[in-house]
């Protein structure tokens, strides 16, 4: 699969999962909630090796600053996948009123982190010059 159409399939893919990762965590269905989270992280993974196979068809310095930008946000909401996970665990052996306020936090600042990256990385494309 080439990565122009690859990025694009496992970016929405990983969207539409974090979409139901929230959907089932705010109804309480735990094993599906954890199937949408799994289903995230592996889409994740998919959308920035397919991301990274798109580095060589643009002139990614015609779209600077953006694209500057756009890597920082990508790789802090990378590493931000990491707090609703330890937070999920964390609510998984506590249920408390705090451990699901703490992941529900956690969860909705890496959904923005995503849809920031989402957004300044469709920008970094528009404006760079495509080579191959």
């Amino acid at each position: 699969m080439s990565p122009d159409l690859g990025f694009p399939l496992f970016l929405g893919l990983t969207v539409v999962c974090l979409v139901g990762a929230l959907i089932t965590g705010f109804r309480a269905r735990v094993p599906l909630h954890l199937t949408f989270v799994t289903s995230a992280l592996v889409c994740l993974g998919a959308a920035i090796w397919f991301a990274i196979g798109l580095g060589p068809l643009y002139d990614l310095e015609t779209a600077q600053p953006i694209t500057g930008i756009h890597l920082t946000i990508a790789k802090v909401a990378t590493a931000a996948y990491l707090l609703p996970i330890v937070t999920g665990l964390r609510t998984l052996r506590q249920r408390t009123p705090t451990h699901k306020r703490v992941h529900l936090i956690c969860a909705l600042v890496v959904v923005v982190l995503t849809l920031a990256a989402t957004a300044t990385g469709a920008w970094m494309l528009w404006l760079a010059e495509r080579i191959a």
